[in-house]
């Protein structure tokens, strides 16, 4: 054991509980100087890392110390919360104890005497390990003189202080991308401005600010494009030996009127036993993004795809993601497949992996297949090659949805924006072509399932898709939700099943308060996850689950597949060599990073959805009650925009916020969640990106 790794695993394992440098020096027997600084030089690395500190003369393990490690995440009134990094509870950090931390920074606290009378999850930082924001975008204005950029991510609640010569001419109201060079305790952290994006309240300007104060690139560096450019385009006939050649088969991509890249296929075959033969093929992006390449740890960064009504941030350049990777119609590429024989109940009875090629043969949109399901004549006429296939696979969807709601899976049926901007104009309305979608669903599911099952038995180090039970704080809240729509539950919240999930959502389908009960239920609901080990997945009602369908656009399913095709060649001890530690490190970052992007797209589908409803100021719409706060009304349109209408703006009264009920009440109002109302749009603020709206009367 090298000295660094003696060092930490004395501290962490209780063997140094409280220990003087001079008594570490003496057990390491370090007593010439250059042996001394390297111990210190050790210490400090432990130290800087928070895995111990250095308190009245002593160093302690961290662990060992009454101390809790974790991450901040900040609120604009100035306190913050502290994530702890093992799990637990969060908690209460007010601002005269921050000792000058703020959101996201990674820091050492310890539990203090409450402010408030009950409560015990007050905390005080006591050192700062790591700052975590380096670089945000923000609004510039200048005060008495002075350059100060003023986030858009509220919860960084301190202003950036820019010296002068550092404004690179940026002026009040203007839109900058700002790195912090300095933080100093009781002052505004010192900034120097990168990029000045344009001005405050410009749609472009405000979506930039959004995607590049998140960290997010559009363009990738020489050394990446460089190994680009050595990749052909073409498949050579070579790269098809020691492959299933499925060239010839009646393959086909269905994907979105705007798709570009297409890294899964699919075919079905009604067997002569009556059973069903369904192949899934997906893109082999590890024949040419390979481990360790500059392509490669660009990927891992990125970790994933980031999808913008005008754009996409790709995980891989677009001479791969669109290019030889895209299993463009007409084109020869290498894939993984996956094929399995379901029988009449849905049951995979035979399931195959293999290396493979394929050639799609047709290029297919949700709204063509769907126009084709619902019996579409001159949509079947025009695709007469495809349409008995795409029937079948219309059957087979309804068998396998069957069967997953009879094992209890949780099918929500959440209302999904569809966002579409063409010349500077945007349309905001619902996803259709339901159909299609589930059978793509239906089908990329079943094929996860499948490699995860096959590599699980096989003790193959892959990155599991994992969601945990909800927590029981969150299930109690939405028994106590469901109770005060009128709707009981028998089950407990410390003992909650998916199919309890799906009863609930049988039972008030017909209700008008059916889509809120979904959104609540989501919100109720742990967040899907990366994690080397299998822990199941509680909305699927699955045992085991991973992601292997769209390695263009996900770092993990890339991971799978190159575990499977080690796996496939028989190469067992260079998968455990190469990934037996790596999957540890990987499953954070690649869930933190996904996390992440979520927060982004969901943020600037926001502000196109304000920017589309600029157009109507002082217009009426229906609409449904979506939130209630202690603060105010949000409401919902049918196409899913949701605007805010504040207290103040509420009938004048004295509100009375019932949490566990949401809803708002004074002796002659009351506004409650599932309600529907009739508003007036009032104003939009792009930078906030927020939607006013007046509820003018409800509609009984």
């Amino acid at each position: 054991m090298d000295l660094y790794s003696l060092i930490k695993e004395n501290f962490i394992s209780g063997e140094w509980k409280r220990i003087s440098l001079k008594k570490i020096n003496s057990l390491l027997e370090a007593k010439r100087p250059f042996e001394q600084k390297a111990v210190l030089k050790i210490l400090n690395a432990l130290e800087n890392d928070g895995e111990i500190v250095f308190i009245d003369g002593f160093y302690v393990a961290t662990v060992h110390a009454d101390l809790i490690k974790g991450v901040l995440r900040g609120n604009e009134k100035g306190f913050a919360f502290l994530v702890p990094e093992n799990g637990g509870s969060d908690y209460f950090i007010p601002n005269r104890n921050l000792n000058g931390a703020l959101h996201q920074d990674v820091v050492l606290a310890k539990k203090v005497q409450s402010s408030v009378k009950g409560s015990n999850d007050e905390a005080e930082v006591v050192r700062i390990i790591k700052r975590g924001v380096t670089i945000l975008s923000g609004t510039f204005y200048i005060d008495r003189g002075r350059g100060l950029v003023r986030p858009d991510d509220k919860n960084f609640f301190e202003d950036v202080y820019v010296e002068r010569a550092l404004e690179r001419g940026a002026r009040t109201g203007d839109k900058v991308l700002v790195k912090i060079v300095g933080y100093y305790k009781g002052y505004s952290p010192d900034g120097e401005i990168v990029e000045v994006l344009g001005k405050r309240n410009d749609l472009m300007a405000e979506e930039n600010s959004i995607i590049k104060g998140s960290g997010f690139e559009e363009k990738f560096n020489g050394n990446v494009m460089q190994e680009v450019g050595k990749i052909s385009q073409k498949v050579a006939d070579n790269e098809l030996i020691g492959r299933h050649n499925y060239t010839n088969r009646l393959i086909i991509t269905i994907d979105g009127e705007d798709s570009r890249d297409f890294d899964d296929a699919v075919e079905v075959e009604l067997l002569d036993n009556g059973h069903y033969r369904l192949g899934v093929h997906i893109a082999d992006v590890s024949e040419y993004v390979k481990r360790g390449s500059a392509i490669d740890s660009e990927a891992y960064n990125r970790s994933t795809s980031v999808y913008f009504p005008d754009r996409v941030i790709p995980m891989l350049p677009r001479e791969l993601s669109n290019g030889i990777c895209s299993l463009n119609e007409g084109e020869t590429r290498l894939t993984l497949s996956c094929i399995m024989e379901i029988d009449r109940s849905g049951d995979v009875v035979d399931r195959q992996i293999v290396k493979s090629a394929i050639r799609s043969k047709r290029r297919m949109t949700y709204t063509q297949v769907e126009a084709i399901v619902n019996g579409d004549k001159e949509m079947q006429g025009a695709f007469k090659d495809v349409t008995e296939m795409i029937l079948q696979m219309a059957d087979l969807q309804a068998i396998l949805t069957k069967k997953r709601d009879e094992r209890g899976s949780v099918d929500l049926d959440v209302k999904e924006a569809h966002i579409i901007y063409n010349d500077g104009q945007i349309e905001v309305g619902q996803r259709t072509a339901k159909r299609a979608y589930k059978i793509i669903e239906e089908f990329m599911v079943l094929a996860n399932e499948c490699v995860a099952e096959f590599a699980f038995y096989q003790e193959l180090p892959i990155l599991y898709r994992t969601h945990e039970r909800p927590t029981v704080e969150k299930a109690t809240a939405f028994i106590e939700f469901l109770k005060a729509l009128g709707v009981n539950v028998r089950w407990r919240a410390e003992s909650v099943r998916p199919s309890d999930f799906s009863t609930v959502l049988d039972r008030v389908k017909d209700k008008p308060f059916y889509s809120l009960v979904n959104k609540v239920m989501l919100r109720s609901m742990q967040k899907a996850s990366y994690y080397p080990e299998n822990l199941g997945h509680f909305g699927l009602s699955s045992n085991c689950y991973c992601h292997f369908t769209s390695p263009i656009r996900r770092y993990p399913d890339l991971i799978v597949h190159r575990v499977l095709k080690y796996a496939l060649d028989g190469e067992i001890n260079a998968i455990n060599d190469l990934y037996g530690d790596f999957i540890y490190d990987s499953a954070k970052q690649t869930s933190e990073k996904e996390k992440r992007a979520d927060e982004v797209e969901r943020a600037v589908d926001d502000l196109y959805k304000a920017k589309y409803m600029e157009q109507f100021i002082g217009h009426e719409f229906d609409a449904v009650i979506s939130g209630v706060t202690s603060f105010g009304v949000f409401c919902e349109l049918e196409n899913t925009v949701e605007g805010f209408t504040p207290l103040e703006c509420l009938p004048r009264a004295n509100y009375v916020f019932d949490k566990n009920t949401f809803s708002l009440t004074s002796p002659k109002h009351t506004f409650k969640l599932g309600e529907r109302v009739r508003i007036g749009v009032m104003g939009v603020d792009l930078s906030s990106r927020r939607t006013e709206f007046i509820i003018l009367y409800k509609i009984k």
